[in-house]
């Protein structure tokens, strides 16, 4: 019987569906039966609908509920203590019941509530399938880390500190990649990959993100970067239907701009790319230094965004923005900057690691 890894996400955007997606894949590769699973479905309407609002960000009053949220439920402790405990009274038995009529060997989540529920779960004895938790964001770790996971996966070895101040200083964290997709380890050349994508071969460019969401300053950033030498500018919009009609009205004449809704050729982009101006902080910024472009972050500093952000600029990691001219300053220097060079270390691979939780004690042997 091959190994079975249930891969819970939630479809609230792709930072957390894409590392559940390529670690799929790669421990199918490795002979592995792996099932990505959707949680809001199981956790049910009241928690979808919870979870599902926080996607509505399109507006100020919908900026202003998430900064809000963020806070009461993860810097003000009490807060925190009382939510931990409404995820689990909300879908705490719904994800042991499908866990029963769907044993898995090793339990993985992508998305940082079901991590917090699935920790409760396995400390409280509920669950005895190993727990493991793929985080993907640098900073705000709060419920992506718990005591109760057996191994904390991090896209960012920067984030071991606060990870084991939440989790405990036994807690068992490892370094990986494999949670990003693989092309990234190897992109095209910069030239190749402007030639694939049908960009301009020569002239600096620049990629202005809004994350899946489509969320931030896009017109200030894409204004800002053809004002301070950006030749061609590409906005992504992810699945925000709004922004891309604000977006397509402001530069739709205008031959340098080039407006993208949701795209899967992320790697030859970032790799065409001479700076990304991005917002939601993420994968993305990690995905975009592998490809030697250098990124700005800027546009949509809320909730956890803004603590990422302070980390970038604690460690140095890459520019961050509060304000117009602070874009236009950053934008200037990464222009002129000389390439980062190789940014991909050498780690192991997180489907390794998490086959490796599963050779210790399989679920379907109990």
């Amino acid at each position: 019987m091959s190994t079975r890894i249930a891969i819970f996400t939630a479809s609230i955007g792709a930072g957390h569906d894409l590392p559940a997606e390529v670690l799929a894949a790669a421990l199918r590769e490795r002979g592995a039966t792996a099932d990505v699973i959707d949680g809001l479905p199981i956790a049910g309407p009241v928690a979808r609908g919870i979870i599902g609002g926080a996607s509505s960000l399109d507006s100020t009053a919908g900026n202003l509920a998430f900064d809000a949220g963020y806070f009461l439920g993860t810097r003000f402790a009490p807060a925190r203590k009382v939510g931990s405990r409404v995820i689990e009274q909300i879908a705490g038995r719904r994800f042991e019941a499908y866990l029963r009529e769907h044993p898995a060997d090793v339990v993985v989540s992508t998305y940082p509530l079901w991590t917090e529920l699935l920790g409760r779960m396995r400390r409280a004895g509920t669950l005895a399938t190993p727990v493991v938790s793929a985080i993907t964001d640098l900073a705000a770790l709060n419920y992506w880390a718990h005591p109760g996971v057996d191994l904390h996966l991090l896209t960012h070895p920067e984030s071991e500190p606060e990870v084991r101040s939440i989790a405990g200083p036994g807690a068992r964290i490892e370094a990986v990649h494999g949670l990003t997709d693989l092309r990234f380890c190897d992109p095209p050349e910069r030239s190749a990959a402007r030639a694939e994508l049908e960009l301009p071969a020569r002239g600096s460019l620049v990629v202005v993100s809004g994350g899946g969401w489509g969320v931030g300053d896009l017109q200030g950033a894409t204004d800002t970067a053809l004002h301070y030498g950006a030749d061609t500018v590409v906005v992504l919009v992810g699945h925000n239907e709004g922004a891309r009609d604000r977006m397509l009205a402001a530069y739709g004449e205008d031959a340098r701009v080039q407006v993208w809704g949701f795209t899967d050729r992320m790697v030859s982009l970032l790799a065409a790319a001479d700076v990304l101006i991005h917002s939601t902080a993420g994968l993305t910024v990690l995905e975009a230094l592998m490809c030697d472009c250098r990124v700005v972050s800027y546009g949509w500093a809320r909730g956890h965004i803004r603590i990422n952000n302070r980390a970038y600029e604690r460690l140095g990691m890459v520019a961050v923005a509060k304000t117009r001219p602070q874009l236009a300053h950053a934008v200037i220097h990464a222009l002129a900057a000389p390439p980062l060079g190789p940014q991909v270390p050498d780690l192991p691979a997180a489907a390794d690691l998490v086959l490796g939780m599963a050779e210790r004690e399989p679920a379907h042997a109990r």
